[in-house]
């Protein structure tokens, strides 16, 4: 079994509790189902946010689908002119069989504009 890093943003339409949790929480369901892990094989997960996101701390919506044991740490993206708005990106450390080049990168909606070479 290997150590793996997973990438994944989703961009939200508002600043809002319940949509950023809604969202956040599509996003890591997205993440475990394509790469067919459970919560178990999560070592930790960093989050980051852009600037313009004050509603909720994106970790929490990760604490509402069951990763509660997992460390967890919330972040502001660099605030660069002209970055997509509203947008929740994570960098998830997993074990897993899977080869670095098997390993689904999940990019929602817009955000697969972000990083074409590994949205899939």
């Amino acid at each position: 079994m290997a150590v793996r890093a997973v990438r994944g943003a989703v961009q939200l339409e508002r600043d809002e509790a319940g949509h950023m949790d809604e969202q956040v929480s599509a996003l890591l369901t997205a993440v475990l189902e394509r790469n067919e892990l459970v919560a178990d094989d999560l070592i930790s997960i960093w989050f980051t946010a852009t600037p313009d996101l004050h509603s909720d701390f994106p970790a929490a919506a990760a604490r509402g689908i069951g990763i509660v044991d997992v460390p967890l740490i919330c972040a502001q993206e660099l605030d660069i002119e002209g970055a997509m708005p509203r947008v929740v990106r994570i960098l998830a450390h997993i074990e897993t069989y899977l080869a670095k080049a098997e390993i689904s990168h999940v990019y929602l909606g817009a955000t697969a504009a972000l990083r074409k070479d590994i949205a899939q």
